[in-house]
């Protein structure tokens, strides 16, 4: 009979979700400084829980059912943070992942919404039409590095976001997805990672954001061009890609990632 040591017993349980392991966002960088997300696997066993930045997450795998509220800001329960970045309108950050792999190609979507009365402790943002599309890169087949996910791996799991310039001051929570389609041709396959973001624009701008997307409600698992989709058709050219969450804001600033 062999005996398996303790040791041993942990590190294969542990194994299958090493082996699925795929990535959350793991700080936030903006004027020079660091602001740590939720550490998953670490802050949900210090008491009291640290003041983070970014709202809870429970793992590092995708949303598990994206027609749920979990699609809004993760699937964490989307508890408020404890603290929140101060940011001029036209401020641009960096978006920190602990890690991101290659196989898990797709587009790459940032999203703004106003906490209603300032106040993004008592917001959730799953209902209505919140969401307003602010950058997105999909599949571009003329670039070296066609999916924006695959560059983003590229520039050391990190992401550029800039805050609309004509944006008016207020509480915000600022919306950073990944979307991987590596069995996204299954229906309910696809795989969103998205994370909330407090933020506090400061000053800069005085437009108002305009009537969003519903998240959840604005990702179709029927939708055929961006969601029920097959990788390798795309990347084959035998299908065009047209990225899920309506357009980008007109008053948005173009990507600092190209």
């Amino acid at each position: 009979m062999v005996r398996v040591s303790q040791a041993t017993a942990f590190c294969l349980q542990a194994l299958p979700g090493l082996v699925s392991a795929h990535g959350y966002l793991k700080s936030i960088t903006a004027n020079g400084q660091n602001y740590l997300a939720w550490q998953v696997g670490q802050d949900d066993y210090l008491d009291p829980p640290p003041a983070r930045y970014a709202r809870k997450l429970a793992n590092n795998g995708p949303v598990p059912d994206f027609t749920t509220e979990d699609i809004t800001c993760g699937a964490g329960g989307n508890e408020p943070a404890g603290g929140t970045i101060e940011l001029k309108a036209g401020d641009t950050v960096t978006l920190n992942w602990d890690q991101w792999g290659s196989s898990h190609s797709g587009p790459v979507m940032n999203y703004i919404a106003h906490c209603p009365n300032d106040d993004c402790q008592s917001f959730k943002g799953n209902t209505g039409n919140a969401w307003v599309k602010i950058s997105e890169r999909g599949y571009e087949p003329s670039e070296q590095t066609p999916w924006a996910s695959d560059l983003l791996r590229e520039l050391g799991a990190r992401w550029r976001v800039t805050i609309p310039p004509t944006l008016a001051p207020g509480e915000y929570l600022l919306r950073h997805e990944i979307l991987g389609l590596h069995v996204a041709g299954d229906r309910m396959g696809a795989q969103f990672y998205p994370s909330c973001t407090q933020i506090r624009v400061t000053a800069g701008g005085s437009t108002k954001l305009p009537e969003g997307v519903a998240l959840p409600g604005a990702y179709d698992p029927d939708d055929t061009e961006g969601i029920l989709v097959e990788l390798w058709r795309i990347n084959s050219g035998q299908v065009e890609y047209v990225v899920p969450g309506g357009p980008v804001w007109s008053e948005a600033a173009p990507d600092p990632n190209r």
